[in-house]
């Protein structure tokens, strides 16, 4: 099976990068091979210019930003995590909306 790329977008990294361990980690219990990172704002349309990713999601702290996205990279799917899921570090959660975007 092909490994997934997840691409967290975030202000500044902090909290985001314990999601993405709660991340790797449920990806991990499901035998998912998934390369699950974050990245802040400024480098995200970098990484992408020289990067495909597989699924895009967005820190509830930068949601204004997801029509923007959407726009530039219509062929990446995005979505923002919810505040719940995110606030709660719902790894899981989050997982979940990261496949249910790439199985479309």
């Amino acid at each position: 099976m092909e490994t997934k790329e997840i691409m967290l977008v975030c202000a500044a990294g902090m909290s985001t990068s314990l999601m993405v361990t709660k991340m790797q980690n449920a990806a991990q219990e499901r035998d998912l091979a998934a390369k699950i990172f974050a990245v802040p704002v400024p480098e995200a349309k970098e990484y992408l210019a020289q990067h495909s990713v597989d699924v895009l999601l967005l820190g509830p702290q930068v949601r204004y930003l997801l029509d923007g996205f959407k726009e530039d990279y219509p062929e990446i799917p995005a979505e923002v995590i919810p505040m719940t899921d995110y606030g709660m570090m719902k790894g899981d959660k989050v997982l979940d909306l990261a496949v249910s975007l790439m199985n479309g």
